[in-house]
């Protein structure tokens, strides 16, 4: 499958190309899944980091479509990793429900990356939902020690059997449903107190594109925390 004009414009940013393979899937709640791949040298030839995550392409009525999943339990020396697909309509979530054993997907790296603070904060203040949990679990496993604290939106009962590797003695995970806003408040109303020095804190936003621009925007112009101690990248869209 061609990978159309997005896949010419990750060329030009020498995006690197690679095919996995499924080894096997689980479905972990009724709107979520597991896939596990065999990696196709990805992992030998660029090594891993913490919310390390790649682009997947999928056939859309015949035309390449490409969506970011992050990288889960990856083994550089088996060369192995699994996926978490958040179900809902689209051509992502119908592959991953047929994804058989000897099934191959493309995939292309490009744009993923990730420094740890330094210095490290008193405590790391992480806002996400169902789509950005790989990437949560991944970054909490920075720094096992440091405490956190998870604003963490949900949109079903199920949402809360979903698997996040918190510490209940470290981490401090606030569940938020979603409706109109209401993420942005509660973040809004509690995140100020825990921002005792702006320059130490660090604050790491992966939700849809809308409520991430909106929280990052708010932690930068009124909470003064300085562009470097702030990650932020929208995970998906709102239809």
């Amino acid at each position: 499958m061609g990978h159309g004009w997005e896949g010419v414009v990750l060329k030009l940013f020498r995006g690197k190309d690679f095919e996995f393979t499924v080894t096997g899937a689980e479905q972990v709640t009724e709107r979520y899944r597991r896939v596990h791949f065999t990696d196709g040298g990805l992992l030998a030839a660029v090594g891993t980091h913490p919310t390390m995550w790649v682009r997947l392409w999928f056939d859309n009525a015949g035309k390449p479509h490409q969506r970011a999943y992050t990288l889960v339990d990856p083994d550089v020396e088996a060369g192995t990793f699994s996926l978490e697909f958040a179900l809902h309509d689209g051509c992502a979530s119908d592959w991953s429900l047929k994804a058989e054993p000897g099934d191959t997907i493309e995939a292309t790296l490009q744009g993923t990356g990730f420094e740890v603070p330094d210095p490290l904060p008193e405590r790391m203040l992480v806002i996400g939902d169902p789509a950005s949990l790989p990437a949560i679990n991944s970054l909490l496993g920075v720094a096992p020690k440091l405490p956190a604290t998870i604003w963490f939106e949900t949109s079903h009962d199920s949402d809360h059997d979903l698997p996040m590797r918190f510490d209940p003695d470290r981490h401090d995970v606030r569940h938020v449903h979603r409706s109109d806003g209401q993420l942005v408040e509660d973040v809004k109303a509690t995140l100020p107190a825990l921002v005792a020095d702006p320059a130490s804190a660090f604050v790491w936003i992966a939700c849809d594109t809308a409520t991430t621009r909106t929280l990052t925007s708010y932690v930068l112009k009124e909470l003064r925390i300085p562009k470097d101690r702030v990650k932020a990248l929208g995970y998906w869209r709102a239809a």
